[in-house]
């Protein structure tokens, strides 16, 4: 792609999400997701094969009535209440179709099926872009109207959200496919503590975005996209391969490393609200998602390619790819658990 279209495009998606986080109209708030959503449409399509621009055309269609209910749904708020701030959502049926249609946005359950079809179709980085930019000004959304939305729906949101990531990453043998059910498991690790301690799921956002970023740098890096392909990195890189697995199980919330953070201050904080059923069915969700997480491990640390795996061992030449990037984010994907006091201190 031309550099000045790239730089256009990568201004216009920031200038999106800035718009929508800037903006209390809700006309303001559907332009800026608006062009979020135009401005990302020309990267996934630029590989020019048919699996991208089915992705890309699914994504456009999904994003497509996401914006449309929300317009439909601010409108019926001003209608009825004469307020387009989006502060001031009263209205049941209102609130009710907003948080459907930033549910369908961001790919929370019952409305994620587009998300895995999705980001298969897509190169890395741009299902990186996908998995972490773009969550960002649905979620300033949320939090703004979490407070006008009935609680017993944000946590059945949650609730299948964690589930539908979990049992559906299971039978997944392709890596951007397991990334899409994690990133439906956290969304609903997200909002179901939205109700009770919004500054966990910033929180929590902000360490999901630090780990999602690891593991996809790391798979670019090595150049994997399917589980069959991980059995080499060892031979090849055995430091990718190590972090890759480290950062893999932190994304799964293990101990000691930074993703158990979040998840132990979210259970921490529904046992406090008297809702340990809740809590309980988070945790077991979770030892489903961390299965599949084990199992990207377990090929990429325990199996010698290609004696037990068959696949094509790729030819061992110089990566020149930069590492800064991915050194940076993988240092704080794994170590930032000592320092939770400071980081709740901050968030708080």
């Amino acid at each position: 792609m031309n550099p000045y279209v790239l730089v256009i495009l990568l201004s216009s998606l920031g200038l999106g999400t800035t718009l929508t986080f800037a903006s209390s109209h809700w006309l303001l708030a559907w332009m800026g997701l608006e062009i979020n959503t135009l401005a990302i449409t020309p990267l996934m399509a630029q590989q020019h094969h048919p699996r991208a621009v089915e992705a890309t055309t699914k994504y456009f269609l999904t994003q497509a009535t996401a914006a449309a209910m929300i317009l439909f749904a601010s409108t019926t708020n001003a209608w009825m209440t004469g307020e387009w701030n989006i502060n001031d959502l009263s209205h049941p049926i209102a609130s009710t179709m907003v948080i459907i249609a930033l549910a369908l946005k961001i790919g929370l359950a019952p409305v994620h099926f587009w998300l895995p079809e999705v980001l298969q179709g897509l190169d890395l980085l741009t299902g990186l872009i996908l998995s972490t930019w773009q969550k960002l000004a649905p979620f300033a959304l949320i939090i703004q109207v979490a407070p006008t939305i009935d609680p017993i729906l944000l946590t059945s949101l949650g609730l299948l959200s964690t589930l539908a990531g979990g049992w559906g990453g299971l039978n997944q043998t392709q890596l951007r496919k397991i990334l899409a059910y994690s990133s439906i498991a956290h969304m609903g690790w997200m909002i179901i503590i939205l109700q009770f301690a919004p500054q966990l799921t910033l929180l929590a956002l902000g360490t999901y975005i630090l780990m999602t970023s690891t593991a996809f740098l790391s798979l670019k890096l090595s150049s994997a996209t399917k589980i069959s392909t991980l059995s080499a990195m060892w031979s090849k890189n055995p430091t990718l391969a190590s972090t890759t697995a480290l950062a893999l199980l932190s994304l799964g919330g293990l101990p000691p490393l930074t993703g158990f953070m979040p998840k132990w201050l979210m259970l921490q904080e529904l046992t406090t609200q008297e809702l340990p059923l809740t809590a309980t069915i988070m945790a077991l969700a979770a030892l489903l998602s961390l299965y599949f997480y084990l199992r990207l491990c377990y090929a990429m640390t325990l199996t010698i390619s290609p004696s037990t795996i068959n696949t094509t061992v790729p030819w061992r030449t110089q990566n020149t790819q930069s590492t800064l990037t991915l050194a940076l984010s993988t240092t704080m994907a794994l170590g930032l658990l000592p320092i939770t006091p400071a980081i709740l201190s901050l968030v708080t």
